[in-house]
């Protein structure tokens, strides 16, 4: 190929199938990357503040490039490549001694095939009874380095669960197959050993979901549902243009990478009151989620490898699936596509990806009064979502954008739990009892959220607040003082932060260099939620693996090549990547451009209501404007109709 692709609308757009054809090309001419190699990520390169800024200003279009992370199975080696798209030219090609690349959805299915056909396995499912083979399922995990066994150290291996369904297509995760699992070389795809132990005979459960498979006599209990439409006849208040959002004040655009998944980029709050006139107010360069850790904390043979990293092992943007109107989405919906690839470096669109949609919340803000009567509002907010399915899990993620300013993030989690046999009158130390004679491990999911704020531009500070009681005294005799305490986080030492319940512990982005009107910094608050304790020693090898998981914020100067909290290699990887190797050098954080990586999620303690298909755990967390506007920047949303104007009332 002699030349590259015409530059795509928006240098943060994301890559294109185009474009990843042009990459395959480059490399197979240059490199000759082809057969015997697997493609783990191309993801466009994002260009720096300085680039956007001037491309802002001057219509100056950046160099449009993209990176790729290959490996050599046959060597066992990584490469990172960079391709000048435009050019069609291949830019670096550089080995990555000593790591491995995450693992790609063509090699978790390459393992079951082989797995589930090798002679040894098919003999070890014979002693259990276990001769249907279109019944089983092998799922391949990956590991820590500190679990490899030594015999294998130096390959790319990973290890199995397996799994029957009771029929054909059955929930497979209902049937686990315990004290059975492979480890393979997922570069040879060869067994390399089998651990097999002796187990208690498998009870009979009630793991099915879908209606065809569920006993009659746990249907039709619940009264029907009338239908619910939502419809805006008049059409959307919001735009899409390309990668471009545009919904009240806010604008903001949806990116979306292999790992990753969606991103939003350059948001943006248009304020007709703001301090120096009417603008365009930057809030952040970039939000994401840079990293999701799943430990499980049972000890036990099934289940002590078990941590996963979704994001680093295995991708978000692999993992997404396509959205149906009226199923995952309600209203009046626009979709946006989104593109991976194969381990060949070829290019598939999933359709229907990313949903953006308008929805009523409630009433924004509301008062009575005696002589004027009621004022009220409806809330309406503006949701931007996908869904990944990591194996077992499903993960919701939900951007919610307010008229008052604030950003809602929510992940609903669900699915359906590993769960594990137990023998007759035996206890669960480390799980809950869900079905006849099985059990679903404790195990926590860590989300790290990567927030790149530029509030008002990029030079900020990190300031932690805390309430804190005022001891009783002559100024505060019957002890009902409360202060706030503020303090500005200087070197990323300081910027290891913990929440702190007992003293509501919350984070502010301050741009000391611009004023409200009423004289203070502009800031934005991280509002904490879902925060959460590791419960890990601090020599544990997994919690070594996710020191991130240790704090529940950090705060680092922004810096291009620190996008991945546990290491940009998680696979196999070892002891102190990432987050606590950066900040060791304790940078300053003070007045630049700062990243904030928020760790929250969800401490799974099971219920027999979470079996067979777990209801949806929600958490979130909130960043809210304080100081950034002089007051409710809400009141001049106009009231949803005749019914809502004044009409007289009582007040207390």
């Amino acid at each position: 190929m002699s030349g590259g692709t015409t530059p795509t609308a928006h240098p943060l757009d994301p890559v294109t199938a185009a474009e990843i054809d042009v990459v395959r090309e480059v490399l197979a001419r240059e490199r000759r990357v082809g057969a015997g190699w697997r493609y783990t990520g191309v993801e466009a390169v994002e260009p720096s503040k300085a680039a956007l800024e001037q491309f802002r200003r001057t219509g100056t279009v950046p160099p449009r490039l993209a990176q790729a992370v290959v490996l050599d199975r046959a060597a066992n080696a990584v490469f990172r490549a960079r391709v000048d798209l435009g050019a069609g030219a291949l830019t670096s090609f550089t080995h990555v001694p000593d790591v491995q690349p995450n693992v790609t959805l063509d090699e978790w299915e390459e393992a079951n095939a082989v797995l589930v056909a090798h002679p040894d396995v098919r003999a070890a499912l014979a002693r259990r009874g276990i001769t249907d083979l279109s019944l089983v399922f092998m799922d391949t995990w990956t590991y820590g380095a500190s679990f490899v066994p030594p015999a294998h150290a130096g390959r790319r291996v990973g290890w199995s669960d397996t799994w029957v369904r009771a029929s054909p297509g059955a929930n497979p995760y209902a049937g686990p197959v315990n004290g059975l699992h492979c480890v393979i070389d997922l570069n040879a795809m060869e067994l390399l050993e089998i651990e097999d132990v002796a187990v208690p005979e498998r009870p009979a459960v009630m793991g099915e979901y879908v209606p065809r498979l569920v006993p009659e006599a746990l249907q039709g209990g619940r009264p029907p549902r009338r239908p619910l439409e939502i419809s805006q006849p008049e059409g959307v208040s919001f735009t899409v243009e390309g990668q471009l959002v545009r919904w009240q004040n806010w604008s903001f655009r949806v990116g979306f990478n292999v790992r990753e998944g969606m991103t939003l980029h350059d948001v943006r709050y248009a304020d007709a009151y703001a301090p120096g006139g009417p603008c365009d107010r930057s809030v952040a360069h970039k939000l994401s989620f840079a990293e999701m850790v799943v430990p499980y904390r049972d000890p036990g043979p099934d289940h002590v490898r078990r941590t996963a990293f979704d994001i680093g092992e295995w991708g978000l943007g692999f993992l997404t699936q396509s959205l149906e109107l009226g199923c995952d989405c309600l209203g009046e919906i626009r979709y946006l596509d989104a593109t991976v690839h194969d381990s060949t470096g070829t290019p598939r669109v999933i359709r229907d990806a990313i949903c953006l949609h308008e929805e009523d919340n409630g009433v924004l803000w509301k008062h009575v009064d005696a002589d004027s009567g009621a004022e009220v509002r409806r809330m309406r907010r503006f949701v931007v979502s996908f869904h990944v399915t990591v194996a077992n899990y499903e993960y919701l993620v939900y951007w919610r954008f307010h008229e008052d300013g604030s950003i809602e993030c929510e992940v609903r989690a669900t699915g359906i739990m590993v769960v594990t046999h137990l023998a007759e009158d035996a206890a669960a130390p480390y799980g809950v009892l869900v079905d006849q004679r099985t059990y679903a491990p404790h195990h926590q999911h860590f989300i790290v959220a990567r927030l790149d704020l530029d509030v008002d531009g990029p030079d900020n500070t990190v300031q932690m607040t805390e309430t804190r009681a005022v001891p009783m005294g002559p100024d505060n005799p019957h002890g009902i003082a409360v202060a706030q305490h503020t303090e500005a986080l200087r070197t990323e030492q300081e910027g290891r932060q913990d929440y702190r319940w007992e003293s509501q512990r919350a984070w502010k982005v301050v741009n000391p260099h611009v004023l409200n009107g009423l004289g203070t910094p502009v800031a934005y608050k991280l509002v904490p939620g879902a925060a959460l304790p590791t419960f890990f020693d601090p020599a544990s090898p997994v919690f070594g693996r996710a020191q991130v998981i240790g704090h529940t914020l950090w705060v680092t100067p922004e810096h291009p090549d620190e996008r991945w909290p546990a290491g940009e290699f998680v696979t196999q990887s070892r002891v102190g990547e990432g987050l606590p190797r950066w900040t060791a050098a304790d940078r300053s954080i003070e007045d630049t451009d700062v990243v904030l990586w928020y760790t929250f999620g969800i401490h799974h303690v099971a219920r027999p209501e979470d079996w067979p298909v777990m209801p949806v755990d929600v958490v979130s967390f909130w960043l809210k404007p304080v100081g950034f506007f002089d007051r409710n920047p809400a009141l001049d949303v106009e009231p949803s109709g005749d019914h809502c104007a004044p009409s007289g009332g009582h007040t207390a």
